[in-house]
């Protein structure tokens, strides 16, 4: 998983990542990748519009977002 978010990272990718939260509770995710620390990563997290802190163990599975979805006015 670490090889995926680093490669993420690297490319400048935006990524939709289910992940585990530490009460248990799985959440979808879209977050942009700033760096990789140890076994934890910091990243923009879009969902609550904040930089974040993730644990790499409770990332579930990251999907990179290939194309931006169109906003229908």
């Amino acid at each position: 998983m670490k090889e995926q978010l680093v490669k993420a990272m690297q490319r400048n990718q935006i990524v939709n990542m289910m992940y585990v939260s530490k009460n248990g509770e799985i959440t979808k995710r879209r977050v942009k990748l700033i760096k990789v620390i140890g076994d934890s990563f910091q990243a923009y997290c879009f969902t609550r519009q904040a930089k974040r802190t993730f644990t790499i163990n409770n990332v579930l599975a990251v999907v990179p977002v290939l194309q931006r979805e169109r906003i229908v006015v």
